[in-house]
Parts: C-alpha cells; structure tokens; sequence
C-alpha cells in the first residue's frame, strides 16, 4: 500500500548520501521481489542483496551515491509482494527525471528504474512512487505489516514449480491446531521467545492477527498482521506452531512459550524461503511525520499505549 502523494517539496528533510542543496523531494517507490537469488535486503560486502541492486540503479539514474531507508529488512531468501523504501532527490534531480517526456516526474522514475533493473529478469520490480508527506519515514511511519506464509506438508503436497516460495514439510499437519495455537498469540505481548532481541529495542509487540487455512489446492497458508515484527519472530512463531501442528508438542504448547519470554533451543525457525511481506499500510499523508514520531519513542514493557519503537521486519 503505497502513502498518498504530497504536492509539495519538504525543504527540511535530512538526505542520507545526497548532495547538499537547499530543497530536498522525499520519494516514497513501491516495489516487490523474488528473495530467492539475495542475501537478504540490507547491502552486505561481495554479496548480493536487494538494497544492493536498488541502490545501485538509483546511482546509474543519478551519477551518485544513494541511499534508501526501508520499512523493514528482509531476511535471505524471504520475498516481499509490496515492500517500501524511502529516499531524497534535490529538487533539480526530481524535476529532470522525465529527461523532455511529457510524463510526471514520478512515472519517470518508474519507467527509468524498471528499464535498469531488466537484468534482474523480473526478480525485482518496481510498481510506483510518489512524493511522500513532509516528515515521511518508510520504516517509521508505518500502521501495520502483513505476512503470508505457505506450507506443503508430506510429499502428496510437494510441486517443484512452486518450491521457492513453499515450505515442504515432511510431516502432515493439522491445520485446526495450526490455526488453534495461532489464535491464542493474538494480541500485544512480549514476544522475546520467537525474537532475536537487538540491542535498545523492545520486543512486545501487538499481533492482530494469525491464522492458518488450507487453500483449494491443499497448501497449509497462513497470515500474520502486527503493528511490527521482530527480527526472525514470523519464522519462529510458524515455526512453533508447526511443532504441535505435526504432533511434537501437546495443544497449548505455543500459548506457554510466550509465557515463558525465554530464547532458547527450541526457538525454531521456519524455511524463510515460503515467507512474503504482502503489505505495510501507511496513515493519511498529515499523519505521517507524527506516526513516525511516535514510533521512533522507544516503549518499555510496562508503558502501555505507546507506539513500539526499534521496529525491525523478518
């Protein structure tokens, strides 16, 4: 879900790796991705990544260093169908961008980006941009994120035309379970027993929703929706509930590991190659700047009603 458009140019906002100039434009592009063949989103030395391949189309278009900010890093090998980035032009390079075509600015940058990622064979594409609110914050601005995970369990299930974005699973599960033990993680908690906890951040998060369904071909698909997740906590609570969905562990089991707040080796993380970030929703374009705001306000466990800071993706 892309953020409403702004017909103005915020001169306050903070470029990260752009030149100095007195009026900065905030784009606000819409993209989605194949994970299979990254490292993960964020820019890693000599390997390949999403970021890496975005920034560096965004450099070949601008002759420069530029530098995004997105709604949430994905791990290696996870997708996204509509994932968020933000970035800053001068105004000169914004208004040059459709080069005497007699298209907008921000159709010209889709045109321009999706001509220079053709030799990503599809893996990457760009859908749309927009000039974002004043104070827009791709990661901190954001409502919600929402998952959708798919299972093939046992063999009868398995087709190697969809085997980058399905987990094959060797044993049958029981998706009434699955969706039972789902069910009973609603809600705002803390959730340090299926997070990698980061230095500074919080782990509670609200989860709104969670749920497994078999679709008509049988696949096990579930959704998640939350405010934010932690770093890896979609892959562990699929992986988690998938212990007492194949019988490993009792009905209930999943409720009393959120209990117990605790990392340890029974912290299981699902194959990351079946998750895809389907959505981030973003507030009116006025809201913007204050939801980011109120975000970046780090909230300890007992400060209810504050929005989470420190927020991460898979």
């Amino acid at each position: 879900m892309l953020i409403p458009a702004n017909d103005s140019v915020d001169s306050s906002l903070a470029p990260s790796g752009s030149p100095t100039g007195p009026a900065l434009v905030r784009m606000c592009v819409q993209l989605g991705y194949d994970g299979t063949g990254y490292n993960g989103w964020a820019i890693q030395p000599g390997l390949p990544t999403v970021q890496g391949v975005v920034e560096a189309a965004l450099a070949m278009l601008l002759r420069r260093p530029v530098r995004t900010t997105v709604a949430g890093r994905t791990d290696a090998g996870v997708h996204a169908r509509n994932q968020v980035v933000h970035f800053d032009l001068t105004a000169a390079e914004f208004e040059s961008l459709p080069r005497g075509a007699a298209i907008s600015p921000e159709r010209a940058l889709v045109r321009r980006l999706r001509g220079v990622l053709t030799r990503e064979r599809g893996a990457i594409l760009i859908h749309q941009a927009a000039v974002a609110p004043p104070g827009f914050d791709a990661r901190f601005s954001a409502l919600w994120r929402r998952y959708s995970y798919r299972i093939a369990d046992g063999a009868g299930n398995w087709d190697p035309l969809s085997r980058a974005y399905t987990m094959w699973h060797k044993r049958e599960v029981d998706a009434d379970l699955l969706d039972a033990e789902a069910r009973s993680l609603l809600g705002r908690h803390d959730f340090l027993s299926f997070c990698k906890p980061r230095d500074h951040a919080t782990t509670i998060r609200t989860l709104t929703e969670f749920s497994f369904a078999r679709d008509e071909r049988g696949i096990v698909v579930a959704h998640l929706k939350a405010d934010a997740f932690c770093h890896n906590m979609v892959r562990a609570l699929i992986g988690a509930c998938l212990l007492v969905g194949d019988g490993r562990e009792e009905p209930g089991w999943v409720a009393t590991r959120l209990a117990e707040e605790l990392r340890d080796s029974k912290t299981l993380l699902a194959d990351p190659r079946a998750l895809v970030l389907e959505e981030v929703a973003y507030p009116d374009g006025r809201e913007a700047a204050a939801r980011a705001e109120l975000t970046r306000a780090r909230r300890l466990p007992h400060d209810v009603g504050i929005p989470i800071g420190g927020v991460s993706l898979e």
